[in-house]
């Protein structure tokens, strides 16, 4: 079965998803939805690739899971859905833009703007249990998004990635740095947006690119 993604995703993904490994997550993320109460819902498990098609990524932000809390995860990293409580990573990074560029703060937390301006907004692992974050790493989904940017970094066309914190670094050596760009920082996490995500300027960076 063909996931809920974007055709050009589909043409340069199609046979990562022929793999075995991922017909063995595919028929384990069936039992967890039956068993579990899972985030996002499965047609939003893959929305980061239904709303940037690959020729239109001009910009890649990682994220590491989706956020566990009800109502939170939509398919995009840091983005929750209208109506939602900015997390505070999600705070720091809007008071990061205003003071960066002078974006006034929005009024919701939903970045599916930015994913159709062409920022691709990906975490390395698509879905989470309820309460339970980093309850599905290592279950093979972090093969799927290293493919992504895989397939990324085989184009021409330059790509500015976004990296915040060592989890997000930790993929730097799957970059040609001579085609693409790099721009990161600590995690806009309370537990680390003070020792150097504020202040990083990473809009402005990416707009002088």
């Amino acid at each position: 079965m063909k996931p809920f993604l974007n055709d050009s995703w589909w043409a340069v993904m199609k046979s990562e998803f022929e793999q075995p490994y991922y017909q063995e997550l595919r028929e384990w993320m069936k039992e967890e939805y039956r068993t579990q109460t899972v985030f996002p819902k499965p047609d939003d498990v893959y929305r980061a690739l239904h709303l940037t098609s690959y020729e239109k990524v001009k910009v890649v932000i990682l994220g590491q899971d989706p956020y566990h809390g009800p109502g939170q995860a939509h398919g995009l990293s840091f983005s929750v859905q209208p109506g939602v409580k900015h997390p505070p990573s999600l705070r720091n990074i809007f008071q990061e833009l205003k003071d960066d560029l002078g974006c006034p703060v929005p009024n919701h937390g939903s970045l599916v703007s930015w994913a159709e301006q062409g920022v691709l907004l990906l975490n390395t692992v698509l879905t989470v249990r309820r309460g339970e974050a980093n309850s599905h790493k290592g279950k093979g989904w972090e093969r799927v998004t290293d493919r992504v940017i895989d397939v990324l970094n085989q184009r021409e066309q330059p790509v500015v990635f976004v990296l915040w914190g060592r989890h997000a670094q930790n993929k730097k050596e799957r970059i040609d740095q001579n085609k693409h760009f790099i721009i990161e920082s600590p995690h806009p996490s309370p537990f680390s947006a003070r020792n150097g995500f504020f202040g990083s300027r990473p809009f402005s960076k990416v707009t002088r690119i």
